[in-house]
């Protein structure tokens, strides 16, 4: 029989066996007290090894189990070259038995079984099970479309976009999307959408409603993700979407307006891109702030803001090199909200920047201190092309183009 830890309690779903199922011993006779025959000790419990042992290596994914039909399985040992036992999950009639843990990349385990059939004669069975080692692996960034990690148990915006960055090019794109998932409470629809061979993206068709949870997992260990390229790890993160803070700014008006869960709680005069280009070299650059649907990224206080950073040396004409206080970032190419006291003057009338929105002292202060990642920052009405997805332009991307974007569509 069992031992006392191993035995069965009614209703149990399963047991976890990290050591070795001890059995009882059972003994028949004749009835004239004679020997069994050798048909009598021969157990009728038939054990099968799932992969069989002259199987190919296989990937930590693939199934690894032990069944036994006409009788109970009593020990299952599974060890690493290291020596270390394999904790592993029995089914509640003691039938079926797998790992309770994955496998590792390049590794031989050694298997013994024993098992005995319903009059207690005992079989057993040895055999080998070796993984594949993979010739290059690869893992999956959990990000923000700023390139920061998602902070797990954080707060973000109803505008965050949730970005998964691979470190190497994935050649099944199909077979990586099918290991990321993206769940919420409650369920919203959304989809992702590749930038590059290296960069996905996920949003859902709306803004979120304040107050759901979403959980983010790359599941890609094991996974074969083409060009012999497999996952080297899993990777999850949970958060959180806060108050909806949806900021627009106008230029129409040169005023930005805040809304806060939908009611207007501030307004800001600003002063935008100037417009126009520079041409340095063989390389035009414009001065719009271009429209488009941004989000917040990060902030700094202060911040080194140098023209030569995108092309515009510093003693040109435009060029600059300044320390600027309350700067929210909202763009990958350096758009930001801050404070510039100098353009006072301009800021509700004029655009004198270089695309950013220079807000007064005060109002870039109070800005900085209320916005979080994900938060909604619309520009409307400004010259320039549209904001492009790599810029931080994701919900500028029309829905059925979105899903077109998805390996899976």
């Amino acid at each position: 029989m069992l031992t006392q830890s191993l035995r069965r309690s009614v209703g149990a779903a399963c047991l976890v066996l990290a050591t070795t199922l001890a059995a009882g011993c059972t003994s028949s006779s004749g009835q004239d007290g004679g020997t069994d025959s050798s048909t009598d000790t021969v157990s009728a419990a038939v054990v099968t090894v799932t992969p069989a042992e002259s199987a190919a290596p296989i990937s930590p994914q693939s199934p690894v189990r032990v069944d036994v039909a006409k009788g109970t399985l009593t020990s299952v040992t599974l060890t690493n070259p290291d020596g270390k036992v394999i904790p592993g999950i029995i089914t509640p009639d003691q039938t079926s038995w797998k790992p309770g843990e994955p496998l590792g990349y390049g590794k031989t385990y050694t298997l013994a079984v024993a098992a005995v059939d319903n009059i207690g004669r005992e079989t057993t069975a040895n055999s080998t099970v070796t993984t594949l080692d993979p010739g290059n692996q690869t893992r999956a960034y959990l990000r923000t479309t700023g390139g920061a990690e998602i902070s797990d148990g954080g707060t973000y915006g109803v505008g965050i976009v949730a970005a998964v960055h691979f470190d190497e090019p994935i050649g099944d794109r199909v077979a990586a999307e099918k290991s990321l998932t993206v769940t919420t409470t409650p369920k919203v629809q959304g989809s992702w959408y590749w930038l590059d061979d290296q960069n996905v993206h996920w949003r859902p068709r709306e803004y979120y409603q304040p107050g759901t949870e979403v959980t983010v997992s790359a599941n890609i260990y094991g996974a074969q993700l083409g060009n012999g390229l497999y996952g080297q790890q899993d990777d999850e993160v949970s958060f959180r979407i806060g108050d909806s803070h949806v900021s627009i700014s106008d230029d129409n008006t040169k005023m930005v307006t805040v809304y806060e869960n939908g009611r207007a709680i501030r307004e800001m005069p600003t002063s935008m891109g100037r417009g126009g280009t520079e041409t340095i070299g063989n390389t035009t650059l414009h001065f719009w702030t271009q429209p488009g649907t941004y989000t917040v990224l990060d902030k700094a206080n202060p911040v080194i803001m140098d023209s030569s950073t995108y092309g515009l040396p510093i003693n040109s004409r435009l060029g600059y090199k300044e320390t600027i206080n309350w700067a929210t970032r909202i763009s990958n190419d350096g758009i930001y909200l801050h404070e510039l006291e100098s353009s006072v003057w301009a800021q509700g009338n004029t655009n004198t920047s270089h695309g950013c929105l220079n807000l007064n002292p005060s109002n870039a202060r109070w800005f900085y201190e209320f916005s979080q990642p994900g938060d909604v920052v619309e520009i409307r009405n400004t010259g320039g092309e549209p904001l492009d997805v790599w810029q931080n332009g994701d919900w500028g991307v029309p829905w059925d183009q979105w899903l077109a974007g998805s390996a899976l569509s």
